[in-house]
């Protein structure tokens, strides 16, 4: 991708200086849980934000749209260009105000503070034949240490023309900020009692105030009650029903009044029809300026650019037919950048119970040495995390269960990038081996979680799906033409060298090469893979020893006397460790063992085993393999029921006997969604049979979470009991392409037949229901295939794009 390149060509020092493009990576749209706002990856520096309200009335300014809210009836929004490196371009439709926005972010590299950036707010009505009448406001604060001024002289009636900022932080240094109008914009200058107001209409309103370090994030409170106040001031003497109210955007006006030391400024503007205007952030050790001009070229560029890569690394394979090839073209790109620009940079302090424990785990007495001192919600200190986030409305935070997928995504499109995520969750391992399943990281991210589900408890587990961002990243390295062979790394397990490539490089410019050091440099991956393994056996042990399940107390016969796994936490009626909530179980119990879980071990065994492998960890590779080898006999043993010829569940009834609990539907799938089975086992054809039943998991849509036909279909919360999720079809389709379909076995021709068959219903439904909606969508009806609850969801539901290009 050129854009950046053109309007500013990198220097070689500061390409010699990032470890691996993490310069390109320090500003972004990290605050995802906006509508569009701007920060660096560093704890207390700049923040900006962007707000608007109607103003046909005077009620709209109780519905400003700030913070994404699924509760403010977008018609929808979505980046639908997006790179972490680059910058995009997201679309706003905003039907109840009559205004589409469109948001540019071109991210211009230089200088030796991460660069600059130039954005550009665009609007326009939606329906031509309504009026279109909208206030924006932009702000800008320091949050810590640091200062901010506005150098344009201020006036009590408002400005005209250009405002701009100079400030500085330790980490920033000196830089500027300028907000600059478009050519063609049309202000606000007719409406009742305009002549009393002529001497502040058409005119740019500001506010300064001074804000507590760590609060920037309350900006929209303190602004919307500034233009309250000033409103009440003004409106006195027109409460009169007879002389009648001013116009709304007479009124509804920032006061102009900047307090001395005010490390928090709103700019405010009103248009009527299109409007445009720009935020030129330059960092001044870039020493360039930045306009209008360089800006539209840099956006023509990364839109072609990021087209051309696009399909590249995500093209429509000719066996996929679809109607229309273009709209589900931009589907794929929009569902991509809204993952990627829904990553965040979070920093704070988060809330752990160390003593907490539910009656059925309080025999446990693994890392409770402390546990009378530390019994007690308490906050920890503060911590810093770069990560995607499921859903920008509704969960704008780290989720560990998610973050898996996640990077399975994003390290198709930047194989780097995924590894600084990556990086940072491994980061937040603690010296016990445990990370908190959400990442709830200071006050902003704990607004949005109700109270109960703030605290974290540090014997709770979540899926360990990381696993699956580093064996994708070893993937990678084999199959990259960039690096070295197979047996070159030490991972020829017998593939002869048929493995398909998964990725290749894009293009020439240094934003690509930035997007892919770790596979063309085999000393980088090396140093990469030794730095994260000891902290990963660390949390592999912490599993082995926290969520260790009970065999011999209940005198149950299996291979292994050690390798059986429950999850810890559980309720009566949720398991939401497990990450499959209100899944049917049995009831809550010290001896029950978990299918899932153990079928999670056994894929985070082969995860260490290929780590281990990698870095010459000999001996740990050998434990790593007798370990898989018990696990998945276990597997057999423990949880494969005869009777009902599925995997289950075990519990223990009143007389202490073991019993199977088999509830048709995703977690009967598990042996087989993590290709723990081999090609020709004798229960495959069996879980195949269930799959594909129309009574029990199959449908037009996707595979139900649970049968069609158990009692518990679509009752109570109807969270997993039922409802199709996309990042479970997106495992089994890939154990029918990789494992089932790709090796000989007496099931192969099947499997083909059903990946076909899955692939196009997966795709489809979401693609219409996109379409149909605006968004992508947390889950899909298990009858009717129509998007459910959180929107847009392009967490793991954006997996459809791995699922259309065939990259699993």
């Amino acid at each position: 991708m050129r854009s950046l390149w053109l309007l500013a060509p990198l220097a070689s020092n500061v390409l010699a200086g990032a470890v691996n493009g993490s310069e390109s990576l320090l500003w972004g749209a990290y605050r995802p849980n906006l509508y569009f706002g701007m920060r660096p990856r560093l704890p207390q520096s700049l923040m900006t934000g962007l707000m608007w309200f109607g103003t046909q009335d005077y009620q709209s300014i109780s519905k400003t749209r700030h913070a994404c809210d699924q509760g403010d009836g977008l018609d929808s929004y979505s980046w639908t260009k997006y790179d972490a490196r680059e910058g995009g371009v997201q679309v706003i439709k905003d039907s109840n105000n009559n205004v589409q926005l469109t948001t540019e972010y071109l991210k211009v590299p230089g200088g030796e503070h991460g660069g600059s950036w130039a954005a550009r707010i665009k609007g326009e009505p939606i329906d031509v034949d309504r009026p279109s009448r909208i206030s924006t406001i932009f702000y800008l604060g320091v949050d810590g240490l640091g200062g901010l001024e506005m150098d344009t002289e201020e006036d009590d009636n408002g400005i005209t023309g250009p405002i701009s900022f100079s400030g500085s932080t330790a980490e920033l240094d000196e830089f500027t900020v300028r907000i600059t109008d478009g050519p063609d914009n049309t202000g606000i200058t007719s409406g009742p009692h305009a002549h009393a107001f002529a001497d502040r209409i058409d005119k740019t309103h500001v506010a300064g105030f001074r804000i507590p370090p760590g609060n920037i994030w309350q900006a929209k409170e303190h602004i919307l009650q500034n233009i309250i106040k000033h409103a009440n001031e003004i409106i006195a003497p027109y409460r009169d029903p007879s002389v009648g109210a001013p116009d709304p955007a007479f009124v509804l006006q920032l006061s102009d009044e900047i307090y001395s030391g005010s490390t928090l400024y709103a700019v405010q503007k009103f248009f009527e029809g299109p409007f445009q205007f720009e935020v030129f952030f330059e960092s001044a050790s870039s020493k360039q300026k930045l306009t209008a001009s360089a800006l539209d070229e840099g956006m023509k560029a990364l839109t072609t650019s990021f087209d051309a890569r696009f399909d590249e690394v995500f093209p429509i394979p000719s066996n996929y037919q679809t109607s229309n090839l273009e709209s589900l073209k931009s589907f794929s790109k929009a569902i991509t950048s809204n993952l990627i620009g829904g990553i965040g940079y979070f920093y704070g302090t988060s809330i752990v119970d160390k003593g907490f424990a539910y009656e059925w785990d309080q025999e446990d007495d693994i890392d409770s040495e402390d546990e009378e001192e530390e019994k007690g919600a308490k906050l920890t200190e503060p911590k810093a995390l770069l990560t995607a986030t499921p859903s920008r409305s509704f969960f704008p935070r780290g989720f560990y269960w998610d973050e898996g997928f996640h990077l399975l995504h994003i390290g198709e499109w930047d194989n780097d990038l995924s590894l600084e995520i990556l990086k940072d969750w491994i980061n937040l391992i603690d010296d016990n081996g445990w990370v908190a399943r959400e990442q709830i990281l200071g006050e902003e991210a704990r607004s949005k979680v109700p109270a109960e589900f703030q605290t974290q408890v540090p014997t709770f587990a979540n899926p360990p799906t990381l696993t699956m961002a580093v064996t994708a990243f070893i993937n990678r390295l084999k199959s990259s033409p960039l690096g070295p062979s197979d047996q070159e790394l030490g991972l020829d397990f017998g593939m002869g060298g048929a493995q398909e490539v998964l990725m290749k490089p894009a293009g020439d410019s240094p934003s690509t090469a930035l997007r892919s050091r770790f596979l063309s440099d085999p000393e980088l991956s090396l140093s990469y893979l030794k730095s994260i393994y000891q902290p990963l056996k660390r949390h592999y042990d912490w599993f082995r020893r926290t969520q260790r399940g009970q065999i011999k107390q209940y005198g149950r016969k299996a291979r292994s006397r050690t390798e059986a796994y429950r999850w810890r936490g559980r309720t009566k009626d949720h398991v939401l460790t497990s990450g499959m909530d209100d899944y049917p179980r049995g009831p809550p119990h010290a001896g029950e063992l978990h299918l899932d879980l153990i079928s999670w071990m056994a894929f985070f065994t082969r995860t260490m085993r290929d780590i281990s492998e990698f870095i010459g960890e000999t001996d740990d590779t050998a434990a790593f393999i007798e370990i898989e080898s018990a696990i998945l006999g276990n597997i057999e043993d423990l949880h494969w029921s005869e009777e009902n010829q599925m995997y289950c569940d075990v519990n223990v009834n009143d007389d202490d006997e073991s019993y199977h609990v088999c509830d048709k539907g995703y977690l009967s799938l598990f042996p087989f969604l993590l290709s723990l089975l081999p090609p020709d086992s004798p229960h495959l054809g069996a879980i195949l049979d269930l799959l594909h039943d129309p009574e029990h998991l199959w449908s037009p849509y996707g595979i139900r979470s649970l049968s069609k036909s158990h009692p518990l279909f679509g009752q109570g919360e109807n969270y997993w009991r039922g409802p199709i999720w996309i990042q479970m079809n997106y495992l089994a389709l890939s154990s029918l392409y990789k494992t089932y379909g790709a090796q000989e076995g007496p099931y192969q021709d099947r499997a083909k037949e059903i990946y076909a068959q899955l692939r196009k219903n997966v795709i489809d439904n979401v693609h219409k229901e996109f379409e149909r909606t605006g968004y992508v969508w947390e889950q899909y009806d298990a009858v009717t295939g129509e998007g459910r609850r959180s929107h847009p969801f392009t967490g793991w539901t954006s997996l459809v794009t791995l699922i259309i290009s065939e990259k699993y």
